[in-house]
């Protein structure tokens, strides 16, 4: 059954701008396995994040970096969650993760499924 449903796009040359002018932004945002990807690749993981919000039905107390996305078998994204992320998703029933990344002309999507 699905719990919720997310998606969000980035323009990926505004997270530049933000992370080059913002000092702490990218440590605010990003854990230490998503810190050092190139920024088309951390706009798709930042549009998870804000995906995963609104498939939990945006509750208020979830962190950035209580969502990370790591890759997986065959380049597949995987979606871990921590702290207030994975407190909401384990009271709204959300067993299983499914998530979807990409980034072209400028932008990066990302669409993510809460199952339960």
């Amino acid at each position: 059954m699905i719990v919720g449903i997310g998606v969000d796009i980035v323009d990926v040359a505004r997270l530049r701008a933000a992370l080059e002018r913002t000092h702490g932004l990218r440590d605010r945002l990003f854990t230490d396995a998503e810190r050092g990807l190139p920024v088309e690749s951390l706009a798709a993981r930042f549009a998870a994040k804000e995906a995963v919000a609104k498939a939990l039905g945006a509750p208020p107390g979830l962190g950035h970096r209580d969502a990370e996305i790591t890759t997986g078998a065959h380049g597949r994204p995987v979606l871990g969650v921590t702290g207030r992320v994975a407190e909401v998703a384990a009271e709204q029933g959300v067993e299983r993760w499914h998530v979807s990344l990409s980034h072209d002309g400028g932008f990066a999507v990302a669409y993510v499924i809460a199952e339960g």
